[in-house]
């Protein structure tokens, strides 16, 4: 994913947890000594930061964590599960290939070590005034497409206006009132302004964070965002679409014109010229095509695997490398969540009951040999997750909510909300634990009948499906399925093909699913698509079908913070009660990357801590690649 530009929720979820495998094409900056100068009350910068100095100046070589005499040339490979039929990553229509933003920038990009600056990419510089009412874009005159042709103020407003008009409807219901106007003021210069009730933090992202797309290439083929497409929308990144078979393999080029290949935050990047993606049907699939050879690097998520199948021979051998590096991101809040527009679902002491029959901690030692950690808040391993009692500061965000009958009074003395901890002996909660849980659903109106099974007053089974798509996971929710059953819900595992899944997912055909919970560093207006009512309808994050006013009431707050202490405390409050509503169902996360990879790549001594670069800033080793290929451990 080597977009990380702050408007990256602009395109769909994708359907498993993601894996960062390299950064944003890098922005690239004039080497001007007067960029931070202010005139007249307006500052004219290279970047911007809502906290703190940029990490980068204006004049700066190359960043930090490059080898900025990295090789260029040879080919990375790399695994994908399941299917895909289009290149648009945008749209409600088809399944995208893996990497289908690879060739889109926008006008700022992020780093891989700042995580609140961004910085001018395919702008030299951006001019803005105290109260950003507005801000202009001076763009770079030498940007071209990957047809050659020039990039213009033009495609800037054309692929604004294109995400605003065809964007999927979670984005447009929140952009929608963003930017007042857009005006081009020259070939080169674009300016937009902003409306009043826009909070400061956040306006500069939306234009910033656009792709830039080819304003006359949509108009020549017709092309559309909420479409499905079998080419990748023209661009200026540094790689094109090369080849690809559906279902099979895509392959990714760099393209030998690439126009920011010698500006400062390019020098050591992008270094691979061919990038393929090899397709597999499954999770065991992929790893017996990488032990084969197949392809040559592995992001590997199963913990099962992880601990006992790296003992093949080309480990042995030591042809291929098995390596853990730091993450130092905002860890994935790996959950099951409920679908709340379903009745069952609704009451929250059925929802709890349900969540006390995962038994993590089982799971942990049995099934993940010990490498994960208990997901405990929407922002695991951070100081922005809320713990034991609320602060001053957080009580006077959450009075208010319960002085309207919002959230119980509770909320302002409890702890946050936190899994239980169960038996990890057997996979069969302690009877402490099942009898917590069964007087729950008696309470909720679903009592046991003569047959074991819960019925509530019409004589409905109590029935719960948790959708799932990849066979690895059996493991995990057949045990899962046998405790529910025991407590007398009629559970059952319905896996099926990746097509189905994303499409259920879409629509809403769930009782239980996996999902995600990807935040960041300073989050933002974007929080509403994962948890705002107005999303709940048709969202990608917003899966749960969460409508809850106490978090429309807080999602402001934290929009709003314009310090960081402010932001903490925001987002302290609207955690602890996103888990005290309780819709899902904590899993797991880890704060390393397992990776294993054939030895024929060169990667920096020092990795960044936001993102290990696996495609952008590591790069091909022709001598050791001959070495394996005479070892015969490659195909």
């Amino acid at each position: 994913m080597r977009q990380t530009h702050r408007a990256t929720a602009i395109s769909r979820s994708t359907d498993f947890r993601p894996v960062l495998l390299g950064l944003a094409a890098g922005a690239v900056l004039i080497l001007s000594t007067a960029l931070s100068a202010k005139a007249q009350g307006t500052t004219i910068s290279h970047g911007y930061s809502n906290f703190g100095a940029l990490k980068y100046p204006a004049d700066m070589a190359y960043l930090d964590y490059v080898n900025p005499d990295a090789p260029k040339g040879g080919e990375i490979s790399i695994s994908a599960q399941g299917t895909f039929d289009s290149f648009n990553l945008y749209a409600r229509k088809g399944v995208p290939a893996a990497q289908s933003t690879i060739a889109s920038e926008s006008l700022l990009t992020a780093t891989a070590d700042d995580p609140y600056g961004t910085y001018c990419m395919l702008c030299e510089t951006m001019e803005y005034p105290d109260d950003l009412k507005w801000v202009i874009f001076n763009l770079r005159k030498d940007v071209t497409f990957a047809d050659g042709t020039p990039m213009t103020a033009e495609d800037v407003a054309f692929s604004y206006n294109l995400f605003v008009t065809q964007g999927i409807a979670e984005y447009r219901a929140i952009v929608s009132g963003v930017v007042e106007n857009v005006e081009v003021l020259g070939p080169y210069q674009i300016r937009f302004t902003f409306n009043d009730n826009v909070p400061k933090r956040e306006r500069l992202s939306f234009p910033g964070g656009t792709p830039v797309f080819s304003k006359a290439w949509f108009e020549e083929t017709g092309a559309r965002l909420d479409e499905s497409s079998d080419q990748l929308f023209m661009s200026t990144g540094a790689y094109v679409l090369d080849e690809y078979e559906i279902n099979r393999r895509v392959v990714y080029k760099r393209n030998p014109d690439y126009w920011g290949a010698d500006h400062p935050m390019q020098i050591g990047r992008n270094n691979f010229d061919r990038i393929r993606i090899e397709y597999f049907a499954d999770g065991t699939a992929a790893f017996e095509g990488f032990t084969a050879g197949v392809y040559t690097m592995r992001i590997e998520n199963s913990s099962l695997l992880w601990a006992t199948s790296y003992d093949f021979p080309g480990v042995q051998k030591g042809n291929v490398i098995k390596a853990e590096f730091p993450d130092g991101s905002v860890g994935t809040a790996q959950s099951f969540v409920f679908n709340l527009d379903r009745p069952n679902w609704q009451d929250p002491r059925v929802r709890e009951a349900v969540g006390m029959m995962f038994n993590f901690e089982w799971s942990n030692e049995t099934l993940f040999y010990g490498l994960y950690t208990r997901v405990d808040s929407f922002w695991p391993g951070t100081d922005l997750a809320a713990t034991g009692v609320p602060t001053q500061e957080e009580i006077a965000l959450l009075q208010p909510l319960v002085d309207e009958g919002l959230m119980p009074a509770s909320v302002l003395t409890d702890e946050a909300q936190v899994p239980p901890v169960l038996d990890g002996d057997r996979n069969r909660p302690d009877r402490r634990s099942f009898r917590a849980a069964s007087a729950l659903l008696d309470e909720a109106g679903w009592e046991i009948g003569d047959d074991g099974k819960r019925r509530n007053a019409a004589g409905e089974v109590l029935t719960l499906d948790i959708l799932s798509v990849s066979p690895l996971f059996d493991r995990i929710i057949n045990p899962y399925v046998e405790n529910l059953t025991r407590l007398g819900i009629e559970a059952k595992l319905d896996r099926v093909d990746n097509a189905q899944y994303v499409e259920r997912r879409r629509s809403g055909d769930f009782d239980l699913v996996n999902h995600g919970f990807s935040m960041g560093f300073e989050p933002g207006i974007g929080l509403e698509q994962w948890f705002a009512s107005k999303t709940a309808d048709d969202s990608s994050r917003n899966l749960m079908r969460l409508r809850n006013p106490a978090v429309d009431r807080l999602l402001p707050k934290v929009v709003e913070a314009t310090t960081l202490d402010e932001l903490r405390t925001s987002v302290h409050a609207l955690d602890r009660v996103l888990r005290y509503i309780g819709f899902t169902v904590p899993q797991w996360y880890k704060d390393v990357h397992t990776v294993a990879y054939y030895d024929m790549f060169g990667r920096p001594e020092a990795l960044p801590p936001l993102d290990p670069g696996l495609l952008d800033i590591w790069w091909y080793d022709a001598e050791k690649h001959e070495a394996l290929k005479a070892a015969g451990a490659l195909r």
